[in-house]
């Protein structure tokens, strides 16, 4: 029996990206950029990328050799992934410039540099990155954008990975869309290596007067009727807004989150709480 909420997703796959950004007022684009900078300010406090490290400047190209050598590698799930995005502005943020500013300051495509007092290079370099997603629609417009990626189609439930795969996992608006969100992050922390982290981007249900004004009131009145004028697949933006009042809020999640065994390190509020970014550990002493 053929999956609704899948075949939803089927449908919408060819124009997601585009009713993302214009129902969010490119929004989306701006939230998954601060989530992606701050896993990189999270890394590098850790001790991947020290943050007393100088940024490479003239004397860029005599290291540029040693700065791929030395090069943190960071194995990237983006788990519930759609067509790529969170995945693709991972890569660009974390080799788009050193850790300790937003400056494009590496001689050499494909590691972020930084040096640190001795002068050895440190810095990322992203390996391809495993999409994964249950809607094959959706996979397939990985495909075009030249992502850097393996696109998967899996069970955010039941992942096709051994343990301790992936050093990051990011989970952009998707995980409302799991039928058992507990289960998913058990097996997210199953696949997170020791000391990883989980990027949960999200609308949570609503909880100020901000949120439900929003939520009961306006989305379900303008996102069904733009989802339907340029998908033609009303249905499926009235599930988008019914999935969100449903959802747990961000609050429960993240005790849930702790539950499961994470540390919760962070949770940004977006534009007054329409969405949120929870940032979650798995600690070092993870067995």
């Amino acid at each position: 029996m053929k999956n609704p909420v899948r075949h939803m997703f089927d449908g919408i796959a060819s124009r997601y990206d585009f009713l993302n950004h214009f129902l969010s007022c490119y929004q989306d684009v701006l939230w998954r950029r601060y989530c992606c900078k701050y896993l990189k300010k999270l890394m590098a406090v850790d001790g991947i990328a020290p943050e007393n490290a100088g940024c490479m400047t003239s004397n860029a190209p005599k290291v540029a050799d040693n700065a791929v050598e030395n090069a943190r590698k960071v194995r990237l799930l983006d788990l519930c992934g759609g067509t790529g995005d969170f995945a693709h502005t991972f890569r660009k943020i974390f080799e788009g410039g050193c850790a300790c500013c937003s400056a494009k300051a590496y001689p050499q495509k494909g590691t972020a540099q930084c040096l640190s007092q001795n002068g050895t290079a440190r810095g990322f370099a992203v390996e391809p990155a495993v999409i994964g997603d249950f809607s094959y629609g959706m996979l397939a417009e990985v495909k075009p954008k030249k992502i850097d990626a393996h696109a998967v189609q899996l069970d955010a439930m039941k992942m096709p990975f051994a343990e301790r795969q992936f050093d990051v996992i990011l989970n952009g608006f998707g995980m409302r869309n799991v039928p058992d969100a507990r289960g998913a992050l058990l097996e997210s922390y199953r696949v997170l290596d020791a000391g990883g982290y989980l990027c949960v981007l999200e609308f949570f249900s609503p909880r100020n007067l901000f949120n439900k004004f929003f939520y009961k009131v306006l989305a379900p009145l303008f996102i069904p009727v733009m989802g339907a004028f340029f998908s033609g697949k009303r249905d499926a933006y009235e599930y988008l807004v019914n999935s969100i009042i449903r959802f747990l809020p961000v609050d429960d999640f993240c005790k849930m989150a702790e539950e499961c065994g994470f540390e919760v390190k962070k949770v940004k509020m977006f534009d007054g709480g329409i969405s949120f970014g929870v940032f979650l550990h798995k600690p070092e002493s993870a067995a």
